[in-house]
């Protein structure tokens, strides 16, 4: 989490509201080499954990996500922010309110990518309230 933590310091900036902006790493552009050593230090802190699954909301999450599920070889699952016509009618969903965009989303994962037996780890790109986690961790 070294690599992280200089990476912030080095290009985050801090907004109004004591928002850290990271979007020239993460948010906005997407520094991949970095992306993909947050995923392998993930691995590395969950590796003996029996992990099946990896759980993200979209949209900014999903880029460290990925970086995971590639790393331990597992699904990558998203929870969607909207309703779409593809989305099947079966579905876990909770609530969850956005401190950096000030609006509530109602949150959707099919059920049929969530298994009871999974073990699930939930990565989101930044904490604010921890609203996001708790409602993957509702879903979940």
């Amino acid at each position: 989490m070294d690599k992280l933590e200089k990476i912030i310091k080095q290009n985050g900036e801090l907004s109004e509201g004591n928002i850290l902006k990271v979007d020239s790493f993460l948010n906005h552009q997407l520094n991949p080499e970095f992306l993909y050593q947050m995923g392998e230090e993930f691995y590395r802190l969950f590796k003996d954990k029996g992990i099946t699954r990896i759980l993200t909301i979209e949209a900014s999450g999903i880029a460290i996500a990925v970086m995971a599920a590639l790393v331990f070889k597992v699904p990558l699952v998203f929870a969607k922010k909207t309703e779409s016509l593809n989305l099947d009618k079966d579905i876990y969903t909770s609530k969850v309110f956005s401190y950096n965009k000030n609006k509530e989303y109602n949150i959707m994962i099919s059920k049929k990518y969530l298994h009871k037996n999974d073990k699930i780890l939930i990565i989101d790109d930044f904490l604010a309230e921890g609203n996001a986690m708790k409602g993957l961790i509702d879903v979940a």
